[in-house]
């Protein structure tokens, strides 16, 4: 199948020794069968392989190690940062489950004969929230969870409810009144488990408050 190999733009010239140097730094598609691809060449092009350059020294030497050992520290950096990442994860966990040794952490109020496990947690990922409030269920027993995390002034809620309460308490009915108390509008999810957000990190416990209000109503 015949195609076009032109790679002009529509600048000519008589040979390609007058181009010099060439150097493709980008490459999309822009539609079907058609594909963009951008270069620089001659001086330009120089002068982006000096700036390569300097950025590569400029790491290395933030790095402290020779030029061609970059890729490699900075593989081993991500790598080191993930299992950070994991071990506060489980640290977290622990102290909201009360596994830490904190006692505020362990906290589990009566609201009407109901135990109320609150959790107000600095940090932690949305996406941890749900296996987190399993874990805190179980050892409740029979109960309800509430966990508020503040991300970057981004408020997420869970509410879970054990699966003995669910005829008489829906998780999310709950965790729309917490995310009312910050910014939210509403939530969703299953009478057990239920997820909600808001823009309003500073009324974090407010959403708590709001939550074990409407348990008790």
């Amino acid at each position: 199948k015949a195609f076009s190999t032109e790679l002009c733009g529509g600048t000519h010239v008589r040979r390609t020794g007058d181009i010099g140097l060439i150097k493709v730094i980008a490459e999309s598609a822009v539609a079907s069968g058609v594909r963009r691809i951008e270069a620089v060449t001659g001086a330009a092009a120089q002068a982006y392989f000096e700036e390569q350059e300097q950025a590569l020294h400029q790491a290395a030497g933030a790095l402290k190690v020779p030029p061609l050992d970059v890729p490699g520290r900075v593989a081993s950096l991500i790598e080191e940062r993930r299992n950070l990442e994991r071990e506060l994860a489980d640290v977290r966990k622990k102290m909201a489950t009360g596994g830490g040794g904190g006692s505020d952490a362990a906290e589990v109020k009566d609201v009407n004969g109901i135990k109320f496990a609150p959790r107000l947690l600095d940090g932690m990922p949305a996406k941890d929230l749900k296996g987190l409030a399993d874990e805190i269920k179980k050892s409740v027993g029979s109960g309800v969870v509430a966990l508020v995390a503040v991300n970057d002034g981004k408020v997420s809620l869970v509410v879970g409810v054990t699966e003995d309460l669910v005829e008489n308490i829906n998780a999310v009915d709950l965790v729309r009144a917490g995310s009312g108390a910050v910014g939210g509008k509403g939530g969703g999810g299953r009478p057990d488990m239920a997820q909600a957000g808001g823009p309003d990190g500073g009324n974090a416990q407010a959403a708590l408050d709001a939550i074990e209000a409407a348990l008790g109503a």
